[in-house]
């Protein structure tokens, strides 16, 4: 499939009532954050493609196999595994999903040539980057990257706050492409208070763009195995420094 689609944020986006609602909470959800015919193309690709790949950060490394080697494994080479990442994740930062990584490098993300690649594009276009340093108040936006995220039954994202040294990240965004997601079934965008308690939660929804200030503990919940569908999003970073 190929990138013609031509994004746009929805006309009915009000800038300046956002960024008065964010300056108090540095997080917010803006719903209906695209113009709907190109976020059903993003997520009728997403449904569609084989391009995924199975990402599970075990100790300080992250290893990634197609979901094809992942349905391979017999029930107790599963069972093995499951057992290890959970015992980690029990104590330590640990996630599991299936991920499309979009390049950084303007050619790399042109021959990638997918509606994917075209959003990413679109994200760190002039007139979003303008959009985010209103929304924001922040000035040195200059960059956004960008990855597609899948979550299925066993999938999580265990606590973290995004601050890598060197990554130059100043914002968060989660770009939902579910639609008739219950909470139940987990896969929650949780925020955690300094204490530990969970002070606000997202359940997944389509066409809503979270986007939160980096240095914010929060997680994804554990998707239940009784989940009637994926979690699809879109997520990625807004960063000071270009690539």
């Amino acid at each position: 499939m190929g990138a013609e689609v031509g994004f746009a944020l929805n006309r009915g986006i009000d800038a300046v009532t956002l960024a008065a609602e964010y300056v108090g909470r540095k997080h917010i959800r803006i719903d209906g954050f695209l113009e709907p015919e190109s976020a059903r193309l993003l997520s009728s690709y997403l449904v569609s493609t084989d391009e995924w790949r199975h990402a599970i950060k075990a100790d300080t490394q992250v290893f990634e196999t197609s979901p094809s080697q992942m349905a391979a494994m017999d029930e107790a080479q599963r069972r093995m595994l499951d057992e290890a990442i959970f015992s980690e994740a029990a104590h330590d930062f640990r996630f599991r999903y299936d991920t499309i990584r979009v390049p950084d490098e303007a050619p790399e993300r042109q021959r990638m040539a997918t509606p994917l690649s075209a959003f990413a594009e679109f994200m760190a276009s002039k007139p979003m980057l303008d959009f985010f340093r209103r929304l924001t108040g922040s000035d040195d936006i200059n960059f956004v990257d960008a990855q597609a995220t899948r979550y299925r039954a066993g999938d999580f994202l265990t606590r973290h706050d995004d601050v890598v040294e060197g990554k130059d990240r100043s914002h968060a965004f989660v770009f939902g492409l579910t639609e008739g997601w219950r909470p139940e079934w987990g896969g929650l965008l949780l925020f955690n208070g300094t204490d530990g308690d969970i002070i606000e939660t997202k359940t997944p929804a389509f066409n809503t763009l979270d986007l939160f200030a980096i240095g914010q503990p929060h997680s994804v919940s554990y998707v239940a195995p009784y989940a009637a569908k994926d979690r699809l999003s879109v997520t990625g970073w807004l960063r000071t420094a270009l690539p």
